[in-house]
């Protein structure tokens, strides 16, 4: 990656210390009981629901990206879900790389080639559609199935549109069902 994409400003990583102390520490052993993705229906990110609840909703917009779930790593999993398949014909698909950085790594990744050539659209790095401000404003009862992290009411366009959270696995599963899917069965 050229450095002139890279960020001038460093950063540290917050850790906790040697000697942190814990209420609780939970362990999870996925081989025996995955997990499911989650889905968070609207109009609350705390509405979360597994995706097997909501498999079938009919979609008209399923959006990737923004600053949130727009990083290189998230782009690459909607890309090898995509990759040879078409979206839905109805649906639209934005995608919206979380920094001109991302977007320059994507492009000479191939991945905006992938997500053209499914159908989608790639835009700029922008609030956009996560917003309601441009590049994806939903209307009435329409239905988004979105990477963001808000579905509050009329957050992306009008009061009466249904906003799903999820990943963007998730969304690019759903974009190429034209209702949310679950990315581990496509």
């Amino acid at each position: 990656m050229d450095e002139e994409y890279r960020p001038a400003r460093r950063w540290t990583a917050t850790r906790p210390d040697d000697d942190a102390e814990y209420v609780e520490r939970l362990v999870y052993d996925i081989e025996k009981e995955p997990l499911s993705p989650m889905v968070a229906i609207p109009h609350s990110p705390t509405n979360g629901q597994p995706v097997a609840e909501v498999i079938g909703v009919p979609i008209d917009q399923a959006f990737i990206g923004s600053c949130t779930n727009g990083r290189i790593e998230d782009l690459e999993i909607a890309a090898r879900i995509l990759k040879g398949k078409k979206i839905r014909n109805g649906v639209r698909l934005i995608i919206t790389p979380a920094s001109k950085e991302t977007y320059m790594h994507a492009l000479h990744e191939g991945l905006i080639d992938i997500f053209i050539d499914a159908g989608g659209i790639v835009t700029n790095s922008t609030c956009g559609a996560c917003v309601g401000g441009h590049l994806g404003v939903i209307g009435a009862g329409e239905v988004c199935i979105s990477s963001t992290n808000r579905n509050f009411r009329g957050r992306m366009g009008h009061k009466d549109a249904s906003i799903y959270l999820a990943s963007p696995a998730t969304v690019a599963a759903s974009a190429l069902e034209g209702a949310i899917a679950d990315p581990r069965r496509v």
